[in-house]
């Protein structure tokens, strides 16, 4: 259809538009303010929920697989040893007792590792020895949890290098890193001595080689760094890891993926997303009302559109009668009327492309936190102001087909007599 638009009906709409000059200001301004609200709104939005996510997942993975937990089977017997073989005669411990869980290591990690490694969807993968352990500095002592890492993996899911407020990240065979809490608690600093016991009855002195902040105060009082090696020893795990950390391409797969790594090792697989539901409940709530907000703008752009051209059909009625007498088909006539819808969402759109971009550089530069700094980074995504350029000139196109039609099956004498 619109590859047969011919510079007639760009006259005839323009013409319309020109003489009902206040109407088309007034629509104009109506989808400038839809469109300006739609990309203020989306990239805002968005940019908040970017910032709760980084926020969260910069200092986890976002998929850990962990060992089978222990489970307790329950007891079975016979009544007598004639009877053993028949199964009506078997009986079950009437008491099950949950059994400890012990520390152990994922079996065959390495070839684990190495498999998923070659998932396209996978970024890193670190291994991890962690567990319980007892941090002791004179008389003070602190039960802290332990992870032992291999840093040039992990540091690619938690940049503990970004994350040091003295000393460095580094991880030696004698160092650890400790939470700027802790060594509040324990009057630490970079290059203090302190011991760490562990419930296996193993115990070393072990050298801050930094303290770090993760902005947790409860991670930062009770979890420390060291090197995988060094936390096995601890541990009394020789080799052995107690979970793999997992990084992947798109934080929102890593459900699906879970499910496949877990398929396809039997090694259980958490993602961010089910550890963390009410967290991923709250953006998702955020997605919901993003699309409801452009959804009922773009809706109350499509009456706005339909309205005016409705009362232009009505206005232009002699007109059209004219045209069509003169031997102006009906497809010319409709076309005029969604070009006219067309012009006027596509004008207002790029207005208010332009001002939802203001709106949010003025965001950026004057709503700041306490300190100065940037509530959160917003980014000017060209793909939002080309999307929202689209919506706006399909719903004005839409908006224009019930007047096109109406003004297209006109009937000429009726028409000019009216």
């Amino acid at each position: 259809m619109f590859s047969r638009w011919t510079p007639f009906e760009w006259i005839v709409a323009l013409r319309f538009l020109r003489e009902g000059r206040l109407q088309t200001i007034f629509i104009i301004l109506g989808v400038t303010i839809g469109v300006a609200v739609i990309v203020f709104m989306s990239a805002l939005l968005a940019g908040l929920q970017s910032n709760f996510i980084n926020r969260v997942l910069s200092s986890q993975s976002h998929i850990q697989l962990l060992p089978p937990r222990e489970v307790a089977r329950p007891l079975r017997g016979a009544t007598d040893n004639a009877a053993r073989s028949d199964a009506s005669s078997v009986i079950e411990g009437a008491i099950v007792q949950a059994p400890l869980q012990r520390l152990k290591s994922i079996d065959q990690w390495q070839a684990i590792a190495g498999q998923i490694r070659d998932m396209p969807e996978v970024l890193v993968v670190s291994p991890m020895a962690g567990g319980s352990a007892l941090v002791l500095r004179g008389n003070v002592s602190r039960s802290v949890s332990l992870n032992g890492i291999e840093p040039e993996q992990y540091f690619r899911i938690v940049d503990l290098n970004d994350k040091m407020v003295r000393g460095s990240a580094r991880l030696s065979g004698t160092d650890i890193l400790v939470g700027i809490e802790l060594a509040s608690d324990l009057g630490l600093d970079a290059g203090d001595k302190l011991r760490v016991s562990t419930v296996v009855g193993i115990s070393n002195p072990l050298t801050v080689s930094g303290i770090f902040d993760l902005g947790n105060k409860a991670v930062n009082s009770r979890s420390v760094f060291m090197s995988l090696h060094t936390a096995q020893g601890l541990l009394g795990l020789p080799g052995g890891v107690t979970s793999l950390d997992v990084t992947v391409r798109d934080v929102y797969s890593a459900e699906r993926v879970a499910q496949r790594i877990s398929t396809a090792t039997g090694v259980v697989a958490d993602s961010w997303i089910r550890t963390g539901a009410q967290f991923f409940a709250a953006v998702s709530a955020q997605t919901t009302a993003n699309r409801a907000i452009r959804f009922f703008v773009a809706l109350s752009v499509a009456f706005g559109i339909a309205s005016v051209l409705v009362v232009v059909v009505v206005q232009k009625s002699r007109e059209i009668g004219i045209l069509r007498a003169m031997g102006i088909s009906q497809g010319q006539i409709l076309r005029v009327f969604l070009l006219q819808g067309g012009l006027l969402a596509l004008g207002g759109a790029a207005a208010g492309s332009l001002v939802g971009a203001g709106a949010l550089v003025l965001w950026q530069r004057y709503v700041r936190n306490a300190d100065g700094t940037a509530m959160f980074p917003l980014v000017l995504d060209p793909t939002l102001f080309a999307l929202a350029l689209m919506i706006a000139t399909l719903t004005g196109l839409l908006a224009a087909v019930a007047p096109a039609l109406r003004a297209a099956r006109l009937d000429p004498v009726v028409a000019i007599r009216g």
